[in-house]
């Protein structure tokens, strides 16, 4: 299975072997639509469609109030962070589910300041923007000092608190957790790691990794729907030592007390603020349902077909990749570069291929294995080389920018 796929009739075989094929069958995907944008927002499962609709007809319309006992609304949010802690390596009661990647990555890089060497937040430059401001902000606030590293220059040892992705939303590449954990220990550095592009696409061991913090989010491979809340993780020994910042009613060790003052909830549950969004949770409680029996190196392995399909391929059309060509090091997603990206992928759009872009010129193809076939990715592949050979993309209508890209 991880021979290279050169012809259709290689990619069909290899698809009447997956053994993650029949997952397809889990999903609402449009007919005539190839979705190369898991990475972005997964497709509705639908698991996740029931789900919702007994959480807003039955729970909510007749149960009312008494569903957050009689519907276990109270716990939701912790049973779907179990849910989580398979498909990250964590272990049961170190995941919640609570706010968006933004806030709780302030939340942790804010409660793992004051154990830092140094009163400093690193940044990668070309992290994801969210993650620069929040490191920006957070120095500001606390009185620190925020540096943004260029490429090269990792940070590991500088004794600050470091937020990082476990892969890049660029490139794909995945970092050694397991290598940057042991030389941030060793200089008084706390990695806080976001896992928004690797949670169900990449293997990750965090506890055996020695990660102490991450956060991710919920509505791309996890496929929770837009605006899906995130999560966070916090090894249970490291959690006591830490304070949220933004302490709030749900991370009270006893919220229906009352207390007028503050006692963190044990362990991860502290980093939860305000009411749980039920709805929404219900959703991706039934989306989760869908990676049940299923191993993330399955899915990572997969993913390594279906992009080296793409990279193959490209660099045939004369095509620049950013991604690594080693399966080992890439995540779910492949990212090209096309001085006319962006009307590339509206082209492709038009034929029923939904894909993504990001400026300057870069064209990604998110591979999210439960739903995707090789065959799929190889008739995408045809429908990029006749774009570019006829130049359609160069057409008025291409050239339109939308509000989201």
């Amino acid at each position: 299975m991880r021979s290279l796929i050169t012809s259709l009739d290689l990619a069909r075989h290899y698809d009447a072997e997956d053994p993650l094929g029949g997952r397809r069958a889990l999903f609402e995907i449009p007919e005539g639509v190839t979705y190369l944008v898991g990475h972005s927002l997964g497709p509705l499962t639908r698991s996740a469609a029931a789900r919702a609709d007994r959480a807003l007809r039955q729970e909510w319309g007749e149960g009312m109030v008494r569903s957050w006992n009689s519907a276990g609304w109270i716990d939701l949010a912790g049973e779907v962070g179990d849910a989580i802690a398979p498909l990250i390596g964590a272990a049961p009661g170190e995941v919640v589910v609570c706010d968006s990647v933004s806030v709780n990555l302030f939340k942790l890089a804010g409660a793992a300041l004051p154990l830092a060497r140094k009163r400093l937040v690193m940044v990668d430059d070309h992290e994801f923007p969210t993650d620069q401001y929040i490191a920006e902000g957070l120095a500001e606030l606390a009185g620190g000092e925020v540096r943004r590293l260029p490429a090269g220059e990792e940070g590991y040892g500088e004794g600050g608190v470091l937020i990082r992705s476990v892969v890049s939303y660029r490139s794909g590449e995945i970092v050694d957790v397991a290598a940057a954990e042991r030389r941030a220990r060793e200089a008084g550095t706390v990695i806080v790691w976001d896992l928004s592009h690797a949670a169900g696409a990449v293997p990750l061991n965090l506890s055996a990794d020695g990660a102490r913090l991450a956060a991710g989010c919920t509505y791309k491979y996890l496929n929770g729907g837009p605006g899906a809340p995130a999560y966070v993780y916090a090894a249970e020994a490291f959690a006591e030592k830490l304070s949220s910042p933004l302490p709030g009613w749900l991370g009270h060790a006893a919220p229906f007390a009352f207390d007028s003052g503050y006692t963190p909830a044990a362990g991860v549950q502290r980093f939860v603020a305000g009411t749980p969004p039920i709805l929404s949770l219900s959703a991706l409680a039934g989306a989760l349902e869908a990676f049940e029996g299923v191993s993330p190196s399955a899915l990572h392995g997969k993913a390594g077909v279906l992009g080296d399909i793409v990279l193959q391929r490209a660099e045939g059309m004369g095509l620049a990749a950013s991604s690594p060509k080693d399966r080992s090091k890439r995540g779910g997603h492949v990212s090209l570069s096309h001085e006319h990206g962006y009307a590339v992928v509206q082209a492709l759009a038009e034929e029923g291929v939904l894909s993504d872009f990001r400026t300057p010129d870069t064209i990604r193809f998110g591979l999210s294995p439960l739903f995707l076939s090789a065959e799929e990715v190889w008739g995408v592949m045809d429908r990029l080389e006749d774009i570019l050979r006829t130049k359609r993309y160069e057409e008025a209508r291409f050239q339109v920018r939308s509000k989201v890209t």
